[in-house]
C-alpha cells in the first residue's frame, strides 16, 4: 500500500527557524519527499534552499519545472512562481497572485491534494493571516494528514491558530518536533482517497497559468460586492469554502481574512481624501474672498457656506485618519 510519502510544508513570517529545525530532525533516509513554499519577494535571491541543504542530511535545491519528483528530497519554491505537483513531476506555475504572492502556499498544498490525495501531509509553520489554509482543508478532505507548528511555539501565531479554526489537525507540535512526526507519518499507509472536490482540478490549472474567465469561475463562486485589490474587478466568492475565500476573474484570489487586513490601502486613501478635501476649503475661502471684493455677496456667502460644509468633511476625515493610526499602532504594539 501507498504510503504517506508526499509532504508539503507553508510558512510565512518567523518560518525560517521552523524550517531549520525540521531539516535537521529528518532522517537522512526518509522515504518521502518534502515541498516548501513561503512568501518571497519576487526579486529575491532565493537562499532558503541553500539554508536547508546546510541545515540537515537531506539534499534541497530550489524547485526547477518539469522535474521528476524524488525521494529524500527538499524541493523550495522559488520567486515569482507556484510551486505544484502535477502527475509526478515538479512544475511552476506563472497563474495569478493568490492572498498577494506567488509562490502561495494555497497552491501547492491543492495540487498536492489533487495529485496525491492521502498520500499528502500539509505542514502549516508559522505566519501571518492564513494562507496555506484553504489548501490544509483541500488535503484533509482527499483523506490526507494536517501537521500545525503549535501556536505558543510559533514566533507569528496567526496561520497556525486558523489552520487549527478550519480543520481538526493530526497532530499539533512544536518546531523541534515536527521532523519527527514526519518521518513518523511517512511510514504509515495513506489509507483511501476522497473524491476532489469540484473547484479543485480548475484551481490547480489556474495557478499553473491557465485562463479562467467568468464562466469558468461561475462554476465553484458567485459574484460579490467586493472589489479585485490587484485588477480592480468584481471578486467572487467561492461556494462552501474554509476560510471564506474570493476569486476574481482574472484568477486573483484571496480569504477574507487578507481582504480586511488592507490597512495601509485605507490609510492612504483616507490621507488621499482629507488633502482633496483640505485644498478643497483654501480654494473656496479664496473664491469667497475674490467675490466680496468684486461686490458679489450672495456669491460669496455661496462659497462660504460650501467652505463650512468642506471644514466640516475635513475634520471628520482628520478625526478618522487618527484613529485608524492608533488603531495600526496598537495591533503593532500586540503583535510584538
Amino acid at each position: 500500500m501507498a504510503k504517506r510519502d508526499i509532504v508539503v510544508i507553508g510558512g510565512s513570517a518567523g518560518s525560517l527557524g521552523a524550517l531549520q529545525q525540521i531539516a535537521a530532525c529528518l532522517p537522512p533516509d526518509l522515504e518521502a519527499s518534502l515541498f516548501v513554499a513561503t512568501h518571497v519577494p519576487s526579486r529575491s535571491g532565493g537562499y532558503l534552499a541553500e539554508m536547508l541543504d546546510r541545515a540537515g542530511p537531506l539534499r534541497a535545491r530550489p524547485a526547477i519545472d518539469g522535474q521528476p519528483i524524488e525521494r529524500g528530497r527538499i524541493y523550495v519554491a522559488v520567486p515569482d512562481r507556484h510551486l505544484l505537483l502535477v502527475n509526478g513531476t515538479v512544475r511552476l506555475g506563472d497563474g495569478p497572485r493568490e492572498n498577494m504572492s506567488r509562490p502561495a502556499i494555497d497552491p501547492l498544498f491543492r495540487s498536492a491534494a489533487l495529485s496525491y490525495g492521502s498520500r499528502a501531509t500539509g505542514v502549516i509553520l508559522s505566519g501571518m493571516l492564513n494562507d496555506g489554509v484553504s489548501g490544509l482543508c483541500a488535503i484533509k478532505s482527499r483523506g490526507g494528514t494536517a501537521l500545525v507548528q503549535h501556536p505558543l511555539d510559533a514566533e507569528s501565531d496567526q496561520m497556525p491558530l486558523a489552520a487549527l479554526e478550519a480543520v481538526e489537525p493530526d497532530e499539533v507540535a512544536t518546531a523541534a518536533e515536527l521532523g519527527a512526526a514526519i518521518a513518523r507519518i511517512a511510514r504509515t499507509d495513506a489509507g483511501e482517497t476522497l473524491p476532489p472536490s469540484p473547484a479543485l482540478q480548475l484551481e490547480v490549472e489556474i495557478a499553473a497559468g491557465a485562463r479562467l474567465g467568468s464562466d469558468a469561475l461561475k462554476r465553484f463562486a458567485d459574484p460579490s460586492a467586493l472589489t479585485c485589490p490587484e485588477c480592480h474587478g468584481v471578486l467572487s466568492e467561492v461556494r462552501d469554502e474554509r476560510p471564506l475565500r474570493f476569486r476574481c476573474q482574472t484568477g486573483h484570489a484571496q480569504t477574507a481574512e487578507v481582504l480586511a487586513d488592507r490597512a495601509d490601502e485605507v490609510d492612504e486613501a483616507m490621507r488621499v481624501a482629507l488633502r482633496i478635501m483640505e485644498e478643497r476649503v483654501t480654494l473656496v475661502e479664496r473664491m469667497a474672498q475674490d467675490a466680496r471684493a468684486s461686490g458679489r455677496q450672495a456669491v460669496a456667502e455661496l462659497y462660504e457656506a460650501r467652505q463650512g460644509e468642506y471644514t466640516r468633511y475635513a475634520e471628520v476625515l482628520r478625526t478618522a485618519a487618527i484613529a485608524s493610526l492608533r488603531m495600526g499602532r496598537e495591533r503593532i504594539d500586540g503583535e510584538s
